[in-house]
């Protein structure tokens, strides 16, 4: 045996075991984001025991890598591909986006368990009237694509929304889209009320926390145990803060008349490193939010939302790996649950063998353009969290969550 399998084979072992000792054994609900905007990650084949282990059985790729995707051919691994922002305007040509699914997503089924495409990244935010206008067109195509080719009934087709599309999130019930947004975002709820397709929502505490340290009580955003507060509209009682964004966005959609449009989260985690005005991105903060949180989605009873209890969560957390070439601050490159090594990034709250931190690393990693953004990713990826945190920053965020830390010391006293 040469020495690369070796190191291949023992951090299997390796991750096998934590597996065991570190994570739940089953979180049929939970997903992880894969991005790739790195040079030093391990081999996609060698990633596949990694999302094993940390019971995820959901990934969110923010391409179509064929490398990625046929490493996971025959796992059983639900697949979300993306199509990136910078493909939208080729989309509208009808047979440019039959090629893309023929090329992109039939060429892998059935090994590979492909179940939604996700078109574009946070459209409607970025202030672009050409790339919001080719949005929905773009949908409309993929989707009909797929129907052609017979693949409809198995492969849905949405798109990722930042936080910010809302324009009143407090209290939760009250959960309104932005007005200048409502004509873009109707025709888009129509388009998943008929495909039955979800609403994707990237959510991040963390960035209302960084934005307002001083109003934003810590345990309320890191589901640790606090008085939380309750929505006078409603009475319902809010102990984390997810929640309480993820039922605005079901208050915005009941309010253009899509009540039963499921809402997904296809993004939400918390850096376990930052810059010296990146408050709260340490390793135990995100040790205590994604530890919290996996333990919350495998709870035996488990229950949605205040305002959704009988709704499944489906919540893909942000992200597999430590990115060492996204640009922005630090925190940044540090959203991983696992180094590059494959070594966990942080304990979640279980303790680990004592040796973890001596593990030997993967026997290769990737190689040609995948060793810095591969050629399919979406370049939209490179800035959804730090364009995120500037409009949390400058937003809905801040104001929401002052109200929120009121209302918390009226319940405390």
């Amino acid at each position: 045996m040469d020495l690369t399998t070796f190191h291949y084979w023992s951090s299997l072992l390796f991750i096998s075991v934590v597996g065991i000792v570190l994570f739940p054994a089953m979180v049929a609900s939970i997903g992880v984001n894969y991005g790739q905007i790195a040079n030093n990650l391990p081999l996609p084949q060698n990633v596949v025991p990694l999302v094993k282990s940390i019971g995820a059985a959901k990934v969110k790729l923010y391409d179509a890598d064929p490398r990625v995707l046929k490493a996971f051919a025959n796992t059983g691994v639900e697949f979300m591909v993306g199509l990136g922002n910078e493909y939208l305007a080729k989309m509208k040509d009808p047979d440019k986006a039959q090629a893309w699914v023929k090329t992109n997503v039939q060429a892998f089924l059935p090994a590979t368990n492909i179940t939604a495409i996700f078109v574009g990244n946070e459209v409607l935010t970025f202030n672009d009237s050409s790339l919001t206008g080719n949005l929905l067109p773009a949908m409309q195509n993929v989707h009909t694509a797929l129907v052609n080719l017979g693949l409809d009934k198995q492969v849905s087709v949405t798109t990722a929304h930042s936080l910010a599309i809302l324009e009143t999130s407090y209290p939760p019930s009250a959960g309104a889209f932005r007005r200048d947004l409502v004509n873009c975002i109707a025709p888009i709820l129509n388009f998943h009320s008929k495909t039955c397709s979800p609403f994707l929502i990237n959510a991040y505490p963390f960035f209302a926390y960084k934005a307002s340290p001083k109003q934003v009580p810590l345990e309320f955003v890191l589901f640790e145990q606090n008085a939380g507060v309750l929505d006078p509209s409603t009475s319902l009682h809010y102990d984390n803060m997810l929640f309480a964004q993820i039922d605005a966005v079901y208050a915005a959609l009941g309010a253009l008349g899509y009540k039963k449009l499921p809402v997904h989260i296809s993004e939400t985690g918390w850096p376990s490193r930052g810059d010296g005005d990146e408050a709260g991105a340490t390793q135990e903060n995100a040790k205590k939010y994604n530890g919290n949180l996996i333990k919350l989605m495998t709870e035996p009873k488990k229950k949605g939302t205040p305002m959704r209890p009988s709704s499944e969560l489906n919540i893909y957390v942000f992200a597999l790996f430590n990115e060492n070439m996204k640009p922005g601050p630090t925190s940044e490159r540090n959203y991983g649950l696992f180094k590059p090594d494959g070594t966990p990034a942080y304990s979640l709250g279980i303790a680990m063998n004592d040796g973890a931190s001596n593990v030997t690393s993967f026997g290769g990693s990737s190689s040609g353009t995948s060793g810095t953004q591969p050629a399919s990713s979406s370049t939209g990826y490179l800035s959804i969290s730090s364009s995120s945190m500037e409009r949390w920053q400058l937003g809905i965020g801040p104001l929401f969550f002052f109200f929120v830390f009121m209302m918390m010391q009226l319940v405390v006293y």
